[in-house]
């Protein structure tokens, strides 16, 4: 009779909680309360959904903590403190953009640009939480992969998941702002991809989107200017200095950028060679080749 008591005690709990996501706003409400338990119990969501845990004083207290930040619109993924990618987990924080299933698209594309590629070098323009860099650096053992970033913040939190991941040795982190190092290191010199996934949205289209988004994500991370093609044309005319024979730029783009993405690619030297859907059916990621 306990177990039942227990199951119910938790359900009605993730319910309750439920409910006041969805009054706040939260699309997504059952499953986020759900997730919210299963930080707090320090279980699998799973186990949260047949009901198999014990609901301590203690944990009450933490899930009503994280259900309150929750109703604020704060993201799940700050409020737990990570975030799954490319089947890792990556420590996030509001210092960097969460990680979204459709840049694993950008890691996708070059683990098959570098395949077959000897000790393949790798640059990660706007790396963050190093999330592409570090994936690529799991999946491919032999690769080296740098990474810049202009952000300090940002900075730490990809140290920290290239120390959990251990790949530290071959991921290399510096404070850079596309191709121009600011940590004072040496130059870059070339690579067989270059990827990235820069800030892509206008700062019209920021204010516009959801809670989540406009008032917890880092908008150094989002905005490309006031057109949102800032950062996308900095990378895209630099690329070529930077990539061997045969090497690609791999980006991330928002749709409506497409056609003038493939353009830049071109003005750079470089040929277009595959323009990638999401599973949405939109336009997501663009690869260049340095055909030279």
């Amino acid at each position: 009779m306990r177990d039942v008591n227990v199951r119910l005690a938790t359900w009605r709990k993730v319910d309750e909680a439920s409910r006041r996501l969805a009054v706040a706003g939260v699309e997504s409400s059952h499953l986020d309360a759900q997730l919210l338990m299963a930080e707090a119990a320090g279980v699998t969501r799973e186990a949260v959904v047949t009901g198999s845990i014990d609901l301590s004083p203690s944990v009450l207290k933490k899930f009503d903590a994280m259900v309150a930040r929750r109703e604020q619109r704060e993201p799940v993924a700050y409020i737990v403190g990570h975030k799954e990618f490319y089947s890792l987990d990556f420590e996030v924080n509001p210092s960097v953009l969460i990680p979204r299933p459709e840049t694993e698209l950008v890691v996708s594309a070059a683990l098959e640009c570098i395949a077959g590629r000897d000790n393949a070098r790798v640059l990660d323009i706007g790396t963050g939480s190093g999330a592409i860099a570090i994936a690529i650096a799991v999946n491919a053992p032999s690769a080296r992969i740098t990474t810049v970033d202009i952000s300090a913040d940002a900075i730490a939190v990809a140290s920290s998941n290239a120390r959990r991941h251990l790949v530290e040795d071959r991921v290399t982190i510096r404070r850079g702002d596309c191709f121009h190092m600011l940590d004072g290191g040496a130059a870059l010199g070339t690579f067989d991809a270059v990827v990235s996934n820069p800030p892509y949205l206008g700062d019209a289209e920021i204010a516009s989107l959801e809670p989540e988004v406009h008032s917890f994500e880092p908008r150094i991370a989002l905005s490309g200017g006031a057109t949102g093609f800032d950062v996308v044309q900095r990378i895209t005319s630099g690329a070529r200095e930077h990539l061997e024979a045969n090497g690609e730029l791999i980006m991330e783009m928002a749709a409506c950028h497409m056609g003038d993405v493939v353009g830049e690619i071109a003005r750079a030297g470089l040929k277009v060679v595959d323009l990638i859907n999401d599973l949405t059916g939109h336009f997501r990621v663009a690869r260049g080749r340095n055909c030279a």
